[in-house]
């Protein structure tokens, strides 16, 4: 679980200002919906917290410690356009983050390592609902499962934060009804702070514990590069009934399994 905190943090781009004066702190396992309109700097806060962009001002700071400044294990991501990798199949998109962060010189697991991650990347396309799936391209699948194949990406590796940035837009509204399910059974199920960008202000406020909207107080095209968006609203939602993590989570049970990380 992890919190966050932005303090007084501002971006601008030369002397086009995107965000000012933001300051918030997101507590471990929140569900936060970012909304507000186009142009706002909804995806460029996700990019700062993601590790893509660095404030121009302020700092972010991750359980009480300066975020790095790179993209890491930590954070996973989910964009609204497939992250998937259309060369490998289903089964060798999940196991790819975890290969990657056990054997970062060859990229590949070997012996029981490579055994155990297998049957947690296949316990958790299970989870998503791709089972039987396991071995064709991502061009074969539908919109909906390209997506569900994405969060399962990004899950394997176990983050702490996962950002979603617009993830479920283009999904016709009864893929999204199932993909809005699987999200909070997976955000239930394990210690995921999550932090999502939106236009959808009813998915915003069916799938989070809480909705921040940005808005720029000065619109006005001679205003619009002078002065930021700024958090308007900052709304909790009503508390929901949270399940305690599951400790055979297949994410859970790699991450803290010491013989999987050391193997």
């Amino acid at each position: 679980m992890s919190a966050i905190r932005f303090d007084n943090v501002w971006k601008e781009y030369g002397d086009h200002i995107v965000l000012e004066r933001i300051t918030l702190d997101v507590a471990p396992r929140a569900f936060v919906a970012l909304v507000g309109p186009s142009g706002c700097g909804k995806t460029t806060f996700l990019r700062m917290l993601l590790g893509e962009e660095t404030p121009t001002r302020g700092q972010i700071l991750i359980d009480g410690y300066p975020m790095p400044s790179e993209p890491d294990a930590d954070r996973g991501v989910v964009f609204q356009r497939y992250s998937v990798f259309p060369h490998l199949t289903v089964l060798d998109n999940v196991l790819l983050g975890r290969e990657l962060q056990r054997s970062r010189l060859l990229g590949r697991l070997f012996g029981r390592a490579r055994r155990e991650a297998t049957e947690q990347a296949l316990a958790l396309l299970d989870e998503v609902g791709l089972k039987g799936h396991e071995h064709k391209y991502p061009a074969s699948l539908s919109g909906g499962m390209q997506q569900r194949l994405a969060l399962a990406q990004a899950i394997m590796r176990g983050p702490k934060i996962l950002l979603l940035d617009e993830p479920f837009g283009a999904l016709d509204p009864g893929i999204r009804a199932d993909i809005h399910v699987l999200m909070k059974r997976l955000w239930n199920e394990t210690e995921l702070t999550v932090v999502m960008v939106t236009h959808d202000l009813s998915e915003a406020f069916s799938l989070a514990t809480r909705v921040i909207a940005f808005e720029r107080s000065r619109n006005r095209p001679e205003e619009r590069e002078r002065y930021g968006a700024t958090i308007s609203r900052d709304l909790e939602i009503f508390p929901r009934r949270v399940a305690q993590p599951r400790t055979d989570h297949p994410i859970r049970s790699g991450r803290d399994d010491p013989a999987a990380q050391g193997a």
